[in-house]
């Protein structure tokens, strides 16, 4: 009966529908998409800047009261302690390496880079000040990048400088993310930016944001 079947109708083909590839139900709105872009790009921006902060005020401590780490206890700026002295005392290379030398220990640098630390610091974590925090973070991390002096493959006496890249280091790194998160305003994400924007000092001045 089957094969009689099958002669009966020698045209006839089975079908498959194979499962379609659309997912089923409503897809989201162009808007929403784009906004829940713009949340999760504030919340990674909020993030890095936390971090970046977390970095500078961490390093303003440990050189502050020596917690054992880059600045061994008991040798801290309370205690007496110089924050430039070692390094700036030991550049070995590039073409500011005397005056660097003399700046070392000096009682004005070691103001400003600790102050500086502390004030670069405090307005990434709390999100205030991006701007003012981008232009002293940068002026820092390049007089850094010039006392090591990346481009140099040997130091002033001859021995392996141990340099990776004649250019990009985590000084740049550093800088670079200072302008973006100030670019960025990631300071209105888990921060006080927003606040601050609406201070009648800062909103006359928009470079105090």
């Amino acid at each position: 009966m089957s094969i009689v079947a099958v002669h009966d109708h020698p045209h006839r083909h089975l079908r498959f529908r194979f499962p379609s590839l659309r997912r089923r139900g409503t897809a989201p709105a162009s808007g929403e998409v784009t906004t829940a872009a713009a949340a999760t790009q504030a919340y990674a921006f909020a993030g890095l800047r936390l971090l970046t902060g977390f970095v500078f005020l961490r390093a303003f401590l440990d050189k502050t009261f020596g917690f054992g780490y880059a600045t061994q206890s008991g040798n801290g700026w309370i205690d007496g302690g110089s924050p430039t002295k070692g390094f700036l005392g030991g550049v070995a290379v590039g073409p500011m390496e005397s005056t660097f030398h003399d700046w070392a220990g000096a009682t004005w640098a070691d103001w400003l880079f600790t102050l500086g630390l502390l004030g670069i610091g405090i307005a990434l974590i709390a999100g205030i000040g991006l701007w003012l925090a981008a232009v002293a973070g940068t002026l820092m991390m390049a007089l850094m990048w010039i006392a090591e002096w990346p481009p140099a493959q040997h130091l002033s006496d001859g021995s392996a400088s141990m340099s990776t890249n004649p250019f990009a280091d985590y000084h740049l790194i550093y800088a670079v993310v200072l302008i973006a998160l100030a670019a960025a305003g990631a300071g209105a994400t888990w921060g006080l930016g927003k606040a601050w924007a609406r201070l009648p000092f800062v909103s006359r001045n928009r470079r105090l944001l």
